[in-house]
C-alpha cells in the first residue's frame, strides 16, 4: 500500500471482528504471544500477519494452501505493524508473511522510485536481510485509488473499465475529497494534474481512505473519492474505482516475504500458485465476507482455495 493509512484503517474492521477472529482461523493454535521469538521446531513453517483484517485473511489463506501440501505449519496472527514482523523474520520466528511490495520498498529504502512490479521486487531482493526472500507477487493490490460513487458513474457512463484519463472533461465538475495531505501530495492531487490532467472542482478533507471519506463518497457529498482498492464498501456502496494505467499509486502487489530456510520448495511452489491466482476483484471479494458479512477469515480462505484448485 502506498501509505501507513492504509493499514490503520483496517484497525476499524479489524476491532469490529475481533472477537470472530480471536475464536477462530489461525488463532486457534498455541500461540498464546505472537511476539514470542521462538523458532520454528523441525520441518513446522510459522505464517505471520501484521495487525489487520487483511493480512490476518491472507495468511490463513497462505497457512492452509501449505497445509493442503502436507506442510506442517502453525500462526501467529495479528502481531504488529511492519516494524515488528520484519524483525521476527529476520530471526526466524515467522517463516513467511504476506507483504506489498512497493509499501516494503518505501520501507526499506523511502527513496528508492518504482516504476514497474517487476523492478520493485528486484529491488526489495536487494535491500532485503540475506536470509530473507520474495516469492512472486499476486496481481492483486490494496493500495490508493481515485474511486467515484455510483451516481457519478451511471451520470457519466464510467465503469470499472474506465480510467483516471476519462476524468480530464469531467473533472472539473466534481469534488474530490481524501486526507488533508492528498492536496498536496504527488500521488495526489499534484500528480493527477502532473499526470492526468485533472483539475477538479474543489477538494475536501477528510480522511485516509477512512469512514469521513467513506461516507462522504457514498452521501455524495464528494464525487470521487482517495479509496484503497480491496475496502469492502467499494462493493457495499457500489463505488467504481478508476484504472490508473500510469501507475501514478505505485505497486502494492501482496507477496509472500519469505525466511528461506524455513520453507522447503514445496512450499514455494504452493505460494506461488496462490499468487498466480489471486487478483485485486477477489481480494476485494473475500475481504468483504470477512469485513462486511462476518464470515470467520479461515473459512473464507479455505473455501478459495478449494474453489481455485489449491486444496
Amino acid at each position: 500500500m502506498t501509505s501507513t493509512a492504509a493499514r490503520s484503517r483496517n484497525l476499524v474492521a479489524l476491532a469490529a471482528t475481533a472477537a470472530l477472529l480471536a475464536g477462530c482461523g489461525s488463532s486457534d493454535d498455541e500461540n498464546d504471544n505472537p511476539l514470542a521469538g521462538d523458532k520454528a521446531s523441525g520441518d513446522t513453517v510459522v505464517v505471520g500477519s501484521n495487525n489487520f483484517a487483511e493480512s490476518i485473511l491472507l495468511a490463513d489463506i497462505y497457512g492452509e494452501a501449505l497445509k493442503a501440501k502436507g506442510i506442517k505449519v502453525t500462526y501467529k496472527p495479528n502481531i504488529g505493524s511492519r516494524e515488528t514482523t520484519y524483525g521476527l523474520l529476520k530471526n526466524g520466528s515467522i517463516t513467511v508473511l504476506p507483504e506489498y511490495n512497493g509499501s516494503l520498498l518505501a520501507y526499506l529504502d523511502p527513496k528508492a522510485e518504482q516504476k514497474s512490479a517487476d523492478a520493485v521486487n528486484a529491488a526489495v531482493k536487494t535491500k532485503l536481510d540475506k536470509k530473507l526472500t520474495l516469492l512472486e507477487s499476486s496481481p492483486a493490490e490494496d493500495k490508493d485509488s481515485v474511486s467515484i460513487n455510483a451516481a457519478t458513474a451511471k451520470k457519466y457512463n464510467l465503469t470499472g473499465e474506465s480510467t483516471l484519463a476519462d476524468l480530464k472533461e469531467i473533472a472539473p465538475e466534481l469534488v474530490i475529497g481524501g486526507s488533508p495531505e492528498f492536496q498536496t501530495r504527488q500521488q495526489g492531487l499534484v500528480g493527477l494534474k502532473d499526470v492526468y490532467g485533472l483539475e477538479f472542482k474543489s477538494f475536501k478533507a477528510l480522511d485516509a481512505g477512512g469512514p469521513l471519506t467513506q461516507a462522504a463518497l457514498a452521501k455524495n457529498t464528494v464525487q470521487a473519492a482517495d479509496i484503497f482498492t480491496t475496502d469492502p464498501t467499494i462493493t457495499k456502496e457500489k463505488f467504481v474505482v478508476l484504472k490508473d494505467p500510469e501507475n501514478l499509486f505505485g505497486f502494492a502487489n501482496v507477496t509472500p516475504l519469505v525466511y528461506k530456510s524455513g520453507l522447503p520448495q514445496e512450499g514455494v511452489d504452493v505460494l506461488n500458485q496462490v499468487s498466480a491466482k489471486l487478483d485485486t476483484e477477489t481480494l476485494l471479494e473475500l475481504d468483504s465476507q470477512v469485513q462486511l458479512e462476518n464470515k470467520d477469515p479461515l473459512d473464507v480462505a479455505k473455501e478459495w482455495l478449494k474453489t481455485a484448485g489449491l486444496s
